[in-house]
């Protein structure tokens, strides 16, 4: 998940990560179990410039044990506040793994994307798929779990039967009276108060400046004098901000699939409403070009049967075989779910054709995917963190007027979801603290040159977020990943992966406005 639309339908998380996007229904959450027999230690970089009350963090030295499948695994620990040490710490779990020549470069962080999806997962299960197979000879590949995410100290809130509940109850009385409005609000309420009765304080801590600045902690502790990274999808954001804390420290950094951090909330739910409409019209091209597609005729022809297959579940939904019904929102989750890459459009075709058929357990095991629940167990608290971060990062300055402009627009320009894609609650407004960020441009004056990445038919980030992150950065180089699917690098283009690895091994900056078919 990625960027919270505030007013999204149920949880549904917009903007999926690296690993939503990568969609394949069955897979296995990594575990770091350390093998204490086997250690090692890095040395941290200079402290020069470092606060006097942040030297006994900048100067921990990072303990390794080998763990799963060859890696090596450690914690880290970081003030809760950094504006504040006196408040508290957190661990942040950190996995890597070492140049296999022998000789790294120097470090290369990795964030998947979200906020709440696991660096430590990632790097683990899906190394190659992360950065390719040219990268790890050269550096020493690193994932973490940001502040609250994962293995690190971790935002908790339901458990499983309540989670379900939260996610798939269907509300009572019909989409936007107050009787229904009454019930989505009762359940943000109690997600609430539960997030912040199970997180031991955290809360008002789990920001993404916050996370930068945890970010720049594990450079200084690697031995990395500046910082490299690779961030998809919300990770752009964070490396951005990382550029604008501190411009002199980015070493060479990729943003793939870039948020535009000025972008206010309605402005995000609105572009991703649109980009999720326009991807689905073009898996509902391929999907009619295709055999046993259930929709007919023109797109626009399957468009409207689809509009009537997700009117027909919220006035009628079908059971699972586990008892939870499945409606107009589950079902649309199912389907986004599917539209981070094309690799998943035969997924989507099987869910709506059991849909249609009266069987919802391919669309709900898409939904299952989406929210990392597994044998009615969920995997990750990807879901509480998504809202915990979003909630602090993004103001909610909508005007009525604004929201009806907005929802305007998104009947015109994507009727298929639009009736589904916004409510006027918010879990945000049941949130025990107020946001603390601002959304604004990031310049980064006096950093490095710094990749963006936009693909042109990205349904999550859309594309022109992309060209916005990379003419807001003094130091922005945009390229252009012509296609459908979210994020472009190690999709498949030689010609954006030739340009990343030149990047990341060379130092040699791609031409600014590269464009690839």
């Amino acid at each position: 998940m990625t960027i919270l639309t505030r007013r999204a339908t149920r949880a549904l998380g917009v903007v999926a990560g690296l690993v939503v996007a990568s969609l394949a229904l069955s897979g296995c959450l990594f575990t770091a179990i350390p093998d204490e027999e086997d250690t090692a230690t890095s040395s941290p970089a200079s402290t020069d410039g470092i606060d006097a009350d942040l030297l006994p963090y900048y100067e921990q030295v990072v303990q390794w044990s080998s763990c799963d499948g060859g890696f090596q695994c450690a914690s880290v620990t970081a003030p809760l506040d950094w504006d504040d040490p006196s408040v508290g710490e957190i661990q942040l779990a950190v996995i890597r793994q070492q140049a296999t020549d022998g000789t790294a470069i120097g470090s290369l962080l990795v964030n998947p994307g979200g906020p709440g999806a696991s660096g430590v997962e990632l790097i683990a299960d899906s190394l190659s798929y992360a950065v390719g197979d040219v990268l790890p000879a050269s550096y020493d590949i690193v994932g973490f779990d940001p502040r609250g995410v994962g293995e690190s100290t971790a935002v908790t809130c339901f458990d499983a039967t309540d989670m379900d509940s939260y996610l798939f109850d269907i509300p009572s009385g019909t989409r936007g009276s107050a009787e229904w409005d009454a019930d989505l609000t009762a359940g943000n309420d109690a997600f609430a108060a539960a997030c912040q009765e199970n997180s031991d304080g955290i809360l008002p801590y789990i920001t993404t400046e916050q996370s930068a600045r945890d970010m720049d902690l594990l450079r200084g502790v690697l031995g990395d004098d500046t910082l490299n990274y690779l961030g998809y999808s919300y990770g752009t954001f964070l490396g951005a901000t990382y550029a604008k804390l501190f411009p002199e420290r980015v070493g060479r950094m990729v943003l793939d699939g870039a948020i535009d951090p000025s972008a206010s909330e309605l402005e995000v739910s609105t572009a991703q409403g649109i980009g999720f409409e326009s991807a689905l019209r073009s898996y509902m091209a391929s999907c009619l070009a295709g055999s046993g597609c259930p929709f007919s005729g023109t797109v626009d022809d399957a468009m409207s049967q689809l509009g009537t297959m997700l009117a027909s579940v919220g006035t009628s939904p079908l059971t699972n075989s586990d008892g939870r019904e499945l409606g107009s929102d589950a079902l649309l989750t199912s389907i986004v779910a599917a539209l981070y890459s094309e690799d998943s459009w035969t997924y989507l075709t099987s869910a709506l054709s059991g849909v249609a058929k009266g069987n919802p357990s391919v669309a709900y095991q898409l939904a299952d995917y989406y929210y990392s629940r597994s044998n009615g167990e969920y995997t990750d608290n990807s879901t509480e963190a998504f809202v915990a971060y979003n909630c602090m990062d993004y103001p909610d300055d909508t005007t009525a007027e604004e929201q009806a402009a907005a929802d305007a627009e998104l009947a015109v320009q994507a009727p298929t979801v639009a009736p589904y894609w916004s409510s006027a609650v918010d879990v945000c407004d049941s949130w025990p603290y107020q946001p603390t960020e601002a959304r604004e441009t990031i310049s980064a004056d006096g950093a490095a040159p710094i990749v963006v990445i936009g693909t042109t038919n990205d349904p999550a980030t859309p594309y022109t977020w992309a060209v916005s992150l990379a003419a807001q950065l003094s130091s922005g180089v945009l390229i252009t990943r012509v296609g459908e699917g979210h994020t472009g690098f190690n999709k498949g283009n030689s010609c954006v992966d030739d340009a990343v690895v030149s990047y990341f091994l060379d130092d040699t900056v791609p031409e600014g406005g590269l464009t690839c078919s």
